[in-house]
């Protein structure tokens, strides 16, 4: 039995239908090495591993790669949207008001959706979306101090 390995970004791209460019590849490779970043670190971060990039074309891949189910969007009240590369496992997300550092939460209890609405208005629920507020231990530290 062969142990099944990895996909390349490229073999993923390839998968959900996407054209393989190098920015598109460095952008998801800098999501998934990154912790719930926004656009303009991500644009460096693609900066760094391709040259330049316009904002407006990196914007247009993270709406590419987010509809295609590669990465995901979250956008804690109050702060720009963020990306991640953790998907499909309908997680949730803890974030910090004093710093805004965020970190996953696994699902509470159960199967997704997590939460079971007491009135679901008719719809048909396949997503729960909980974020968690507080203060991260370093801003709780600094705090108490």
């Amino acid at each position: 039995m062969t142990a099944s390995r990895t996909p390349t970004p490229a073999e993923e791209l390839r998968g959900v239908g996407l054209r393989v460019t190098a920015a598109r590849v460095a952008l998801l490779e800098t999501v998934r090495a990154g912790d719930h970043l926004g656009v303009e670190a991500l644009a460096s971060g693609v900066r760094e591993r391709v040259g330049h990039i316009s904002l407006q074309a990196v914007y247009e891949a993270l709406n590419a790669l987010t509809a295609a189910g590669l990465v995901r969007r979250i956008e804690p009240a109050g702060s720009p949207a963020r990306f991640e590369g953790r998907v499909g496992d309908n997680h949730h997300h803890i974030v910090c008001r004093s710093c805004g550092a965020v970190a996953d939460v696994d699902c509470a209890v159960g199967h997704a959706p997590c939460l079971h609405a007491s009135n679901d208005s008719g719809f048909t629920i396949d997503e729960a979306e909980v974020i968690f507020w507080g203060r991260c231990p370093d801003c709780s530290t600094a705090r108490s101090s």
